[in-house]
């Protein structure tokens, strides 16, 4: 008998689906010689400095730098419950642990993540319960039936994972030892009362100075004007175009006198064509999505998406089986896919008006395996969605979509230059045409291309000078960072690549140079905003006072250097590919840290934040029909104040039942109910898309203390 564990219990369900496997037991499936089971994410964390010594349950800057003499393993907390064990981790871990010591369980696989973040997640777990038994690892990149049987049956031993187990505790020791101390020293020192600690990262403090030198160079933008010189020619066929003056290649000017002079010689004047050049171009699709621009072009494209949000709506689509591993940083595929990519292009081109102009090859720009680290681009799975929420239908649809563009014909346009020439004057005016002679690839995506049609002109051509102006323009400050703009600093290290087909930018990401990684680069930014960093505008990231004070004071200054956590990142690569040495590393961060610590200890009193535990008025909504106290409003549903105690009513704001008649409760609905036992809804959705009205109940089930809506129909 052969043991699985998953990441995630829909993980393990593709897997038994694949295996067909029908027997789902408490915490398990069983069948056709094989037990899967599954892991939350992380059932188990580090312990906290207070696990190692009980006498640090309040922070005292004496008791730090705490460097740990051995890293442990706890049962992972409930973020409900403040120094309790999460229930749900616990009894899984023991289901875990029981099903591994089976006697007729010979073999334990590890069918994690293919990261070092899914490394750990199955190391922590397998390894703390000190099991004998030989592990294996499945390396997957979708979960198809067709992927998951292919796998199965070619396994490798989980000891030649070693590199990238050591790449992921690296990271999770690392971690630790800068956050938990800086975090400490830096909230004893700096923040006066008691509340949220100042969250000092390894990731965090680069990323947040990033947004801060933006806002700097907006702030500190002095504008300037300058002038340009247009003149309108007429031809022969009186035909109109315009010109924009410029000496060499300059085309705006600063001193506006030197423009008018020219604009006096001009008076009475001809114009004639000197030059004319017409270039036929192609263009080339965008490269397929790695996470970073996935996340860009949503983010930017669409009203209310986060990175974090793309992530997870991706992540779904991955454990439904519709899109292949999205944490990835590449952007072509392993040239062992090609097999693989025409299956699925056959599959999606069927239904396409344009399905005769989509031919599949082996192409060098979407097949290339020295452009690969570890997982290849993001690409559409041969399953097709049945159906899609309207998220996932984005998600999808732009994955979808740049895939299938690599194998349409390329776009092509053809670009005009005339050069006129004015007599008595030394410079030249340029003028710029294009026309899209083929859309091609640009149908797939939706690209509307802007035509600059120009009069047909021969060169030598005299031509009438119409008119001239001398146009005054501002200089802009740059712009604020989106999330977009954000993603792309983080995955280059700060080096501007305005060119995201540029090869040395594809360079820069795939040696690890970086900040964070494809996986974490989301949680980053939504994290700067949570601890109250970062605030956004529409699309636009600002620095809050909080995180300016923070910036300006902090005096660990390598945290907030690029190239510092850049070359923290590559080493961690480095790690993963064997290049580098865990422990040496780890000698290095805590180097670091100890002297760190001591830097803040010695640093000027100073307070950039001042906590309070501001009380929140609770207003009850009524009695609980479990237990008699108070309905009250959380942040994800409304649910009895006794919870701490055991009960368990509540109504979720996400409740699926509702939301699948495009409903969410509402305080007056759950008062209502509440104290009649009914409430009247008006303007649900069925699933034709009709509305209707109805009285809700919401019941105790017979069998457990959950509860059940149950829906009267109006007469």
């Amino acid at each position: 008998m052969k043991a699985i564990l998953t990441e995630k219990p829909s993980v393990a369900k593709n897997i038994a689906d694949a295996l067909k496997i029908k027997g789902r037991k408490d915490g398990y499936y069983e069948g056709n010689g094989y037990i899967i089971t599954w892991a939350f994410g992380h059932l188990l964390q580090l312990y906290d400095v207070k696990d190692y010594e009980p006498t640090m349950t309040s922070w005292r800057m004496e008791y730090f730098p705490f460097i740990p003499t051995t890293f442990l393993y706890k049962v992972k907390a409930d973020p409900r419950k403040k120094g309790q064990k999460d229930f749900g981790a616990d009894k899984q871990l023991k289901i875990i642990h029981s099903l591994f010591k089976r006697a007729d369980v010979d073999v334990i696989i590890s069918a994690c993540d293919y990261d070092r973040e899914g490394q750990i997640i199955g190391d922590t777990i397998i390894y703390n319960f000190k099991v004998s038994k030989p592990v294996y690892r499945l390396l997957l990149n979708e979960w198809t039936p067709d992927e998951v049987i292919k796998g199965l049956n070619n396994l490798k031993l989980n000891t030649e994972m070693k590199s990238l187990q050591d790449a992921g505790i690296s990271r999770q020791w690392a971690d630790w030892l800068i956050g938990i101390n800086l975090t400490s020293v830096a909230t004893l020192k700096y923040q006066k009362g008691k509340g949220k600690a100042l969250n000092i990262g390894r990731v965090l403090l680069p990323t947040l100075k990033i947004i801060y030198d933006r806002d700097n160079e907006i702030a500190n933008f002095v504008p300037e004007n300058y002038y340009k010189l247009v003149a309108t020619f007429r031809t022969h066929n009186n035909n109109l175009y315009e010109g924009i003056y410029n000496e060499g290649t300059e085309e705006k000017f600063k001193d506006v006198d030197t423009l008018k002079k020219i604009q006096q010689t001009m008076s009475s004047q001809k114009g004639i064509v000197i030059d004319k050049q017409v270039e036929h171009k192609r263009e080339y699709p965008p490269y397929l999505f790695n996470l970073s621009n996935l996340q860009g072009t949503i983010t930017s494209k669409y009203k209310g998406w986060t990175a974090d949000k793309v992530l997870k709506v991706a992540q779904g689509l991955y454990e439904k089986k519709y899109i292949t591993y999205p944490r990835t940083a590449s952007v072509v595929l392993e040239e062992s896919l090609v097999g693989r990519a025409k299956k699925v292009l056959d599959g999606l081109k069927q239904e396409l008006p344009f399905a005769d102009e989509i031919q599949f090859s082996k192409l060098k720009r979407v097949f290339d395996n020295s452009k690969v680290e570890s997982h290849s681009a993001i690409i559409p799975t041969y399953l097709r969605p049945k159906s899609l929420t309207k998220d996932e239908e984005i998600v999808y649809n732009t994955i979808k979509n740049r895939f299938i563009a690599q194998f349409m014909p390329l776009a092509e346009h053809e670009e005009t230059k005339i050069t006129t020439k004015v007599d008595g004057i030394s410079g030249v005016f340029s003028t710029r045409g294009k026309i899209q002679l083929v859309e091609g690839w640009k149908k797939v995506e939706q690209i509307e291309s802007k035509d600059m049609i120009l009069p047909n002109v021969s060169r030598n051509e005299m031509v009438d000078i119409e008119k001239h102006e001398i146009r005054s323009h501002v200089t802009k400050p740059p712009k604020h960072h989106t999330e977009k703009t954000l993603l792309r600093v983080m995955e280059t290290c700060g080096k501007n690549f305005d060119d995201e087909e540029n090869e040395e930018m594809l360079r820069a990401i795939l040696t690890g140079f970086s900040i964070g990684t494809p996986a974490t680069r989301a949680e980053t930014i939504k994290k700067l905003k949570d601890v109250g960093y970062v605030e956004a505008q529409n699309k636009n990231l600002f620095c809050t006072e909080l995180g300016r004070r923070l910036i300006e004071t902090f005096p660990i200054d390598s945290l907030f250097d690029l190239e510092f956590t850049g070359r923290l990142e590559k080493t961690l690569a480095d790690i993963e590919k064997g290049k580098h040495s865990k422990d040496d590393f780890l000698k290095v961060i805590t180097n670091f840290t100890v002297h760190a610590v001591e830097k803040v200890k010695n640093d000027q009193d100073v307070t950039i934040h001042e906590a309070t535990q501001q009380r929140r008025d609770v207003e009850p909504l009524g009695k609980c029909p479990l237990c008699g106290h108070s309905v009250i409003e959380g942040t994800k549903g409304y649910g009895c104040s006794n919870w701490r105690n055991g009960c368990k009513y509540v109504i979720w704001k996400n409740d699926k039942f509702l939301v699948s008649m495009k409903k969410k409760p509402t305080k007056a609905m759950v008062k209502a109910l509440l104290k009649n036992g009914v409430v009247q809804v008006k303007g649900l959705i069925s699933k034709n898309g009709n509305k209707f009205d109805a009285k809700l109940r919401y019941e105790k089930n017979e069998n457990n203390d959950y509860f059940s809506w149950k829906m009267d129909f109006d007469r």
